[in-house]
């Protein structure tokens, strides 16, 4: 048995009910489940243009078989939080320039 790495694998999901695809496989080789898990933010913007609706990135041991995932089991991030709408100000209340 050869040396213990593990891959990035891209998966692609459609609707709830159905199975996720393996769409590719990162180049890079990570010696550690934790690099790898911190090097997925960088593969998600290389490869996130899948033409899928949900685009996973997620580290598996090189070599073994993609996991089973559902749609409907994958962890979407929550939406931005939306930011409170500012009013422009009267011009009375703007603060008054003099020419030099």
């Amino acid at each position: 048995m050869g040396p213990l790495f593990y891959v990035i694998a891209i998966l692609g999901c459609g609707e709830a009910e159905t199975q996720c695809e393996e769409v590719a496989v990162a180049e890079s080789r990570y010696q550690s489940l934790e690099s790898c898990t911190s090097a997925t933010a960088a593969a998600m913007a290389a490869y996130g243009d899948a033409l899928y609706p949900v685009v996973v990135a997620q580290c598996r041991q090189a070599g073994a078989p993609a996991a089973r995932l559902l749609s409907r089991d994958v962890d979407l991030p929550e939406p931005p939080m939306a930011q409170p709408l500012r009013r422009a100000s009267s011009p009375a209340a703007r603060p008054a320039f003099t020419r030099l």
